[in-house]
């Protein structure tokens, strides 16, 4: 899917920044609906993690509601909605990620369902201004994340995760889909 996007698929943090700062501007109300997401490898310390856990997208209800961690229910035909403060609890994320990257998730998440879920949103969607233009950005609640969009087509943006003490930005992209209904 990444193929369709790109003319060449940026594959280091210069190269994704390159198109991102390409790509034309959002603003919030585009977001609304549900997106299906992909990580965009780009060599960062989180590249396959998001795979790793099964994440499968992001949901804009509107600028107060906002599920940023999506995940398949076990039969694949729902989403729920998972609590960021809980991924990112105790993590030690330039440490310990590259080795969690490596190893599959998605079973213990779901299998965790229960204590991991959320019925309430967990970001917002606002308009900021990132690397020089105002443009659709996601600001979680409870961690120091924010998810900055750059529009790529009429159904996809690049995403770029700005994360308070991580050195280069973490690129991921998603693509319109209301396939699935989040439960």
């Amino acid at each position: 899917m990444l193929q369709d996007l790109f003319d060449e698929v940026p594959r280091t943090a210069a190269e994704a920044l390159d198109v991102f700062d390409a790509a034309g501007t959002v603003e919030p109300e585009f977001m609304l609906g549900t997106w299906h997401g992909d990580e965009l490898p780009t060599g960062h310390p989180m590249d396959g993690l998001l795979g790793a856990s099964g994440w499968w997208g992001k949901q804009f209800v509107d600028a107060e509601t906002v599920h940023p961690l999506l995940f398949p229910s076990a039969d694949g035909r729902s989403l729920w909605a998972f609590d960021p403060a809980k991924a990112f609890l105790g993590l030690g994320l330039t440490r310990k990620l590259p080795v969690l990257r490596n190893r599959s998730m998605a079973a213990p998440i779901s299998n965790l369902r229960p204590a991991l879920r959320t019925r309430s949103p967990k970001a917002r969607l606002r308009t900021t201004r990132h690397r020089g233009r105002d443009t659709a950005t996601m600001i979680y609640d409870q961690v120091p994340v924010n998810d900055v969009f750059r529009r790529l087509s009429d159904d996809a943006v690049i995403g770029l995760m700005d994360m308070r003490g991580l050195r280069t930005p973490y690129f991921f992209v998603l693509h319109r889909d209301d396939s699935l209904q989040v439960r």
